[in-house]
């Protein structure tokens, strides 16, 4: 195991982080961006964060001026970040982003190429040919065979949900240990509120469909805070207990309220929240690699934000709608 970088390592890159931190997506920003007129006089509101001009806006134009900025984002940070593992933990998702649409895709027999990012560990070429020739030597045991499981399973089932809880269990455990490897505390706790948030939503999905204990243990995935034999065992009007004192209490009590028929959206923004309240407890921390880890987050939450303002203004949907959708700012 790599040697865990030392607080004073990160010196350099967290004081750089604080001043990036300068141009963040903040609450007072997307209320502006909420109050313009249009999407296009919204996105005007993106040049304080460094985002370029967005022309002739589409939800295409949109996801690619992300996805620029977010392979920008990386290739910056890789250059100056002491331990490479530390960026990767945030890059596993759009591994497993990447596999899903090509799994899909084949079984549909479509191109799915507009649909994949890149923006993972593995090149994305590299990834596209080596699952074309049925052979994903190039990546980690667990996702090879998380791949190979669900491609068998969606092709025996026809089942896209059944493929996504196989490999939706796979990038947990993945993130998990990656967090473990880097010896960071502080990203072990992002990544078990991480399963946390996961498992909760879980089990209010799988309780409002009106599934049984089979189904929740296929999805339930280990290593978060409150262990899945305690979820199994609950009822819904156990969760607030299970999550007290904990960053996802509130979002437990909104979930208990949603098997009841309460807002999904409310819940799901509660989650999203939970999570955001422990990456954004190393704001505090002067230097070290809580900056970096948080600073991640807060793009990730800001691509986020600026996809649910900008694509729903060009829907149409009022203020109103696009607010509740919108999540805690880390800035």
């Amino acid at each position: 195991m790599a040697k865990k970088a030392s607080e004073y390592d990160y010196l350099h890159i967290s004081a750089r982080v604080r001043a990036m931190e300068n141009r963040l997506l903040t609450r007072e920003r997307m209320e502006r961006m909420l109050d313009a007129r249009s999407a296009d006089e919204a996105a005007k509101v993106l040049a304080e964060c460094g985002y370029g001009d967005l022309p002739s806006l589409t939800p295409t134009v949109i996801e690619r001026a992300l996805s620029q900025a977010r392979q920008g984002l990386l290739a910056e940070l890789r250059k100056v970040a002491p331990d490479q593992r530390l960026l990767d933990v945030f890059c596993i998702k759009y591994d497993y982003h990447n596999i899903k649409v090509l799994i899909k895709a084949a079984a549909r027999g479509v191109d799915g190429a507009q649909l994949l990012l890149d923006a993972g560990r593995y090149d994305l070429a590299q990834l596209r040919e080596d699952f074309e020739k049925g052979e994903l030597s190039h990546t980690s045991p667990t996702f090879r065979a998380a791949a190979e499981q669900a491609r068998e399973v969606l092709s025996q089932t026809g089942d896209p949900q059944k493929a996504d809880f196989i490999l939706d269990r796979a990038y947990y455990e993945e993130l998990l240990q990656a967090a473990k490897d880097t010896g960071s505390s502080f990203l072990l706790e992002y990544a078990r509120v991480s399963i946390d948030a996961a498992n909760l939503r879980a089990v209010v999905r799988v309780h409002r469909m009106g599934a049984g204990a089979s189904v929740l243990r296929e999805v339930l995935v280990p290593g978060g805070s409150v262990s899945t034999d305690r979820l199994l065992s609950a009822g819904g009007g156990e969760l607030s207990s299970l999550f007290l004192r904990t960053p996802l209490e509130e979002a437990a009590a909104i979930g208990a309220s949603a098997l009841e028929g309460g807002s999904l959206t409310a819940f799901e923004r509660a989650c999203d929240n939970g999570v955001m309240s422990v990456v954004r407890t190393g704001r505090t921390v002067p230097f070290g690699e809580q900056a970096l880890v948080g600073y991640l987050y807060a793009k990730e939450a800001e691509f986020t934000a600026i996809r649910v303002i900008l694509t729903g203004k060009l829907a149409g949907l009022d203020r109103s709608i696009l607010e509740e959708r919108l999540r805690d700012s880390y800035a």
